[in-house]
């Protein structure tokens, strides 16, 4: 028995058979671990069993079927079909769907219904006949079972390659523990910096490629946006060659495939997985106001590119590919390193790994959390009798949100916030709810046996015992608790953010679990509990001044000192923890795993209204942090925590707030501000920085001013010659002038220094200065004659 961790997995048809092909890593290396015959399996209701093998036998497909002791959730029985390969079996699917027949699970994979059905995630033991060959391990007529415990030792090469406008490659940067170099079509040149290896044309330049790979043959190939560019622009190119992009093991040939829908790009190659760096941040929720290399390594590495001409990085790259050929290679080369230390940076990789085991999901899957829980749930709801649904029809009912309070505004000493830990997972847990307990809880209501059931919301009740999900999320549960212990960051990361997913899964119509019983049983509850808290915590003398969904920010009416809003806080969590887990014992006969915790003590916090009105704001506000060592101020929703918002304002807003909280009078910061802002002495933070979330074109009523901005800086660049920036969305940086919004790199008008003032200044002085018993209007009226 061999232990590895699972890089790739496929499944083809080779003549009247199916076979399963997995790539993985092990101590011994990459092994290709091959399991033939496997049968194609998904479900009809026993109703039409006969029905289907006629049409079968019409069609001439080969089907077996077996009646199985399973149901669907309309409690109708279950006959399995299975087909000797997957072609059979998709071809037979659209039979039934022509006659209007359902099947059930037919959308599963072979290779994940082989993997979920074994509980096999990530980590997988393999034993069959075992030969060696071209450098890899070869694990004929194999049998797997899950692995305990394999932590794979992976190896990275970073990539990426530079081209012209019109796609043709002029060098491919790849950099790894390994081996770094820059793989540059020209003549050959000295360089002291780093390994060039030069070669004559696009065609040699891609054979060194397959070369480099065949020698250092790593698991992982990392880049930024390496998918839907630089993957996508290498199998072009080879296939522009007539060539074969042979990167996969075992010299397999790469394929690169584009969604119809999405326009998403996927790309396989055998025994290797592509992990892109924007998507795999993403899925690890990080959240950046762009998206680009240059913004990312900026803020997570204060590092940036090699390159100088950054709005025109076409033009220097290919003045650099035909006269400076040396800095091309530093700037490729430093893409790849970038790349490598973000991944580092952010434990990136480990945090897929850890994924992987935890769910089943491949290192490169994108997003996942519906995949993910089918993963999990899958297997367990056929040991328990039934097979999964299909996907609801569009009429589905929407459930509710997250209970968001309506917030007193104001300004005050000594603001509490006491947060539920992981409130939905605690409430799924606390109350059994469950996709397949709600139909076993249902049966309990027909058989006058509904006091043995959960009650939930929506006529929704939950059986007691028969259920899987609160026992997965206990396990999840206690495996983060051991993480965090461990100071395991990925792995406790990981869990956290797999366990957070199973509401949303199931509020979601893109999963097959999807009932708006199990959402509305969660979130409906939540508000439950968050208004009942309330209650509990205003029956102690203090305030509750805002609420959002598992967050309760508490007055405690006056200034206090840190030690004593320590003493408030803990010994509220304790009270209302004590009052959930005697209130679900007697009203419900169940074990409360409601924890509310202690966050922070806001020694001043500001509620603010609605711009225009006096009605409280919500998932807005600031908050100043005291420490023995420092202090801070949190800004939630307003302006200074906002991109789209200019340097000013974001300034401003810090310093007006520091001032306040600290008990100063701000006037003369106010007046300061606005001479400054007329005088010209601010005008490096004046710049506007927003997203262009359509393509320039389809903006055809109420063209907004990053529009305008775009489309005159696109007209300038067209004028000089030079590659249009802005026409499929992107990012523009632009000012306000007295001729209107002009992109920062063609401004030509004065400043519109009014504008700021009124739409950037005053929004932000008049939020809070009404609650410390002055207006903008009165500070600053005065210095217009001025100017």
């Amino acid at each position: 028995m061999r232990s590895g961790f699972i890089l790739t997995r496929q499944s083809k048809d080779l003549g009247t058979s199916s076979i399963i092909e997995l790539w993985i890593s092990t101590d011994a290396g990459p092994a290709l671990v091959q399991i033939p015959h496997q049968k194609s399996v998904y479900f009809v209701e026993s109703a039409i069993q006969e029905q289907a093998e006629q049409l079968a036998n019409q069609h001439k497909i080969p089907l077996k079927t077996k009646a199985l002791p399973l149901k669907t959730f309309q409690l109708k029985p279950i006959t399995a079909c299975y087909f000797p390969t997957r072609k059979y079996a998709m071809n037979f699917e659209q039979i039934l769907l022509n006659n209007h027949l359902p099947c059930y699970e037919s959308d599963i994979r072979l290779v994940d219904r082989y993997l979920m059905e074994r509980f096999i995630q990530g980590q997988i033991d393999v034993s069959g006949q075992e030969t060696y060959a071209n450098g890899y391990l070869k694990i004929s007529n194999a049998q797997c079972r899950a692995s305990k415990s394999y932590t794979p030792h992976l190896s990275v090469v970073s990539l990426d390659i530079e081209c012209s406008a019109h796609g043709v490659l002029y060098s491919i940067g790849l950099d790894s523990p390994m081996d770094s170099r820059v793989i540059m079509i020209g003549e050959p040149q000295p360089s002291d910096e780093m390994p060039i290896q030069w070669v004559e044309n696009e065609n040699a330049l891609l054979r060194a490629l397959i070369d480099w790979f065949v020698q250092f043959d790593p698991d992982i190939i990392i880049g930024w946006n390496v998918i839907g560019f630089d993957m996508r622009l290498l199998v072009q190119r080879a296939e522009q060659h007539k060539m074969r992009l042979n990167l996969g093991r075992g010299k397999q040939n790469c394929y690169y495939r584009q969604s119809n829908q999405s326009q998403q790009g996927f790309i396989t190659i055998p025994g290797r997985v592509v992990v892109d760096g924007i998507d795999g941040l993403k899925s690890a929720t990080y959240s950046f106001d762009s998206w680009s290399l240059e913004s990312v390594s900026q803020e997570l590495l204060q590092q940036g590119k090699a390159i100088h001409n950054v709005h025109d990085r076409m033009q220097e790259i290919n003045d650099m590919f035909h006269h400076d050929k040396l800095s091309l290679a530093k700037y490729n080369l430093q893409d790849c390193i970038l790349v490598n230390k973000i991944f580092h940076k952010t434990h990136l990789l480990d945090y897929l790994v850890q994924r992987s085991k935890l769910t089943g999901l491949s290192l490169d899957r994108v997003g996942g959390s519906v995949a993910a829980f089918s993963n999990l749930y899958l297997p367990r709801l056929h040991r328990g009798g039934y097979v999964a649904p299909n996907l609801v029809p569009n009429d589905w009912i929407a459930s509710p949100g997250g209970f968001v309070m309506d917030s007193k505004p104001g300004l005050y000493d000594s603001v509490l916030v006491l947060d539920f830990k992981s409130l939905y997972p605690a409430i799924i847990r606390s109350f059994l709810i469950d996709p397949m307990g709600l139909i076993e809880g249902l049966q309990l209501k027909i058989g006058n046996q509904a006091d043995q059931a959960v009650p939930g919301f929506r006529k929704a009740q939950f059986h007691r015992s028969k259920h899987y999900l609160p026992n997965l999320i206990e396990e999840l549960w206690q495996a983060r608790d051991q993480a965090k212990k461990e100071k395991e960051v990925a792995f406790s990361q990981a869990i956290k953010i797999i366990m957070n997913s199973f509401y949303g899964v199931l509020g979601s119509s893109g999963c097959r679990f999807f009932d708006t019983r199990l959402a509305s049983s969660i979130t409906l509850r939540g508000h439950e509990i968050m208004k009942t808290t309330r209650k509990l915590i205003e029956e102690q003398g203090y305030e509750v001044i805002y609420g959002d969904t598992d967050s309760t920010f508490v007055s405690l009416k006056g200034e206090c000192s840190a030690q004593q809003a320590n003493e408030v806080g803990h010994a509220l969590t304790a009270h209302i923890n004590a009052w959930w887990k005697q209130h679900l014992a007697e009203q419900y006969q169940l074990t409360s795993l409601l924890e509310l915790e202690y966050e922070t003590h806001f020694n001043r916090f500001f509620m603010p209204t609605i711009r225009g009105s006096e009605t409280g704001s919500k998932k807005r506000y600031a908050g100043l942090i005291k420490t023995q060592n420092d202090s801070r101020i949190v800004f939630k929703g307003l302006e200074s925590a906002r991109s789209d918002w200019t340097e000013l304002a974001q300034s401003f807003q810090a310093r007006l707030y520091e001032l306040i909280f600290d008990g100063q009078d701000p006037t003369q910061f106010i007046v300061d501000t606005v001479a400054q802002v007329e005088s010209g002495a601010l005008d490096d933070k004046l710049v506007y920085r927003k997203r262009l979330r359509r393509k320039l074109n389809d903006y055809q009523k109420n063209i907004p001013p990053q529009v305008r901005a775009a489309r005159l800086a696109d007209e300038i660049n067209q004028q000089l010659g030079r590659p249009l920036q802005y026409q499929n969305r992107g990012r523009i940086a632009y000012v306000m002038t007295r001729s209107g919004p002009e992109p920062i790199e063609f401004v030509r008008s004065a400043y519109d220094y009014e504008h700021y003032i009124e739409k950037q200044v005053k929004p932000i002085a008049d939020a809070i200065l009404p609650f410390v018993g002055l207006k903008f209007d009165d500070i600053n009226a005065p210095q217009i004659g001025l100017f």
